[in-house]
This record gives C-alpha cells, structure tokens and sequence, in this order.
C-alpha cells in the first residue's frame, strides 16, 4: 500500500540548520521536504504556487519576522499548518506566535527528540503544544502583558535610550515616559531598568537585534 507523504516546506535563514533539517526528514519514508526559504518574503512569494502539507517556520528571520509571515499566511487564507521551530523561549514569543496563526511551537534544542513525532502529530490533526511549551504559558498566565506603547519604549530602554531620547524618538513628553516605565516596572515586578530589560528579554517582550 502506497504511503501518502508529508511535504514539508523550511523558512530559515541558516543554510546549515535547513539542510539539517532536510537530512533528518528525509531519513522518514513518510516524509519530503518540497521547498525552502530564507526569509519570510521568500516563503510568500515561493508558497503563491505550492501547497505543502506543512511548514516549518523559524521567528528570527532577517526582514518580514516569522510572526509577521506567519500573520501574512494566514491573512491570504493559508491552512497550511505551521510549526513554529526557534530558538525564542518567552512566553511572549510563543503567545505572538500562536496569535498570529501557529499550529504549535518547538524549540531547536529539542529537534532531536521532538521534531519527527510533532511533524506527525500536526498532520494527523494532533497539534498538541510540547509540555515544556503548555508549562512557559501556565506560568505567566496571570501575568500582566505591556502595551505596545510600552513595548516600544522598552525596545528603546534595550538599545541605551535615556529618558529624554524615548521622549524625543516617540514625540512625547519625558513626563510620558516616566509614566510608561513606572507601568512597566509594575507589570514586570522590577524596580529598575537594568531588571526590566532582563526580564523582557527572558520573556521574549524585546530582543536584541
């Protein structure tokens, strides 16, 4: 009896990972990978014409991020399940991710032990989240999520911005300013801005670029 195959479409910006990658799937009599690409506008323009059984994207791509992809995808009525396989291990990472439309999320380190059985898993109508991913998100669950407003001024704090930078880079006031980090400091349960950018970047809320 003839085995239908998994077509599996990489977007990854690592030559190295993508062969990687297509040298442990193709070792599945099940499975195939279609095609590949190495930013997201690759991938949208390359998946106009192809319909693979899933997609394997990563998050830190140069240009259109992998969330922005992702979002993109789904906006044009893409079905196609995609599993997220990164390296950001924030919850906040992984709730964009899943906002924006992905099926479920692994993270590198575990390619070896996870990757063949999700790929399975989501293509047989089982996208399960891995546990080490269900347990991120169980525990921040109550935790209060920034704004945008004031994920922009933490993205400017990270990059060494003062006060009076933020206000003049986001035309408002140093008052203002002082206003978004006091929230910020709350909701993070920080006192500073050396822990708040600690903090933000173990949750996955900035990175560095």
């Amino acid at each position: 009896m003839a085995t239908t195959s998994i077509d599996i479409f990489i977007v990854d910006d690592h030559r190295i990972l993508r062969d990687g990658l297509e040298l442990i799937i193709e070792r599945e009599r099940d499975m195939q990978v279609v095609g590949s690409a190495a930013t997201g506008e690759e991938a949208l323009d390359a998946l106009r014409h192809m319909r693979p059984s899933l997609i394997l994207m990563d998050l830190n791509l140069p240009g259109l991020s992998g969330v922005e992809t992702i979002r993109a995808l789904r906006q044009r009525g893409t079905a196609v399940p995609i599993v997220v396989l990164t390296m950001y291990e924030g919850d906040q990472d992984i709730r964009r991710a899943l906002e924006a439309g992905a099926t479920t999320y692994l993270l590198k380190h575990s390619l070896s032990d996870d990757l063949v059985s999700v790929i399975r898993n989501v293509h047989a109508g089982r996208p399960l989240l891995p546990p080490e991913i269900q347990a991120r998100l169980n525990d921040t669950a109550t935790q209060p999520t920034l704004s945008k407003r004031e994920i922009e001024v933490m993205e400017l704090v990270l990059e060494g911005y003062r006060n009076k930078e933020i206000a003049d880079a986001m035309s408002i006031s140093q008052l203002t300013v002082r206003v978004h980090l006091r929230t910020i400091f709350a909701k993070l349960d920080v006192h500073d801005r050396t822990a708040a950018v600690k903090v933000a970047l173990r949750r996955g809320i900035v990175h560095i670029r």
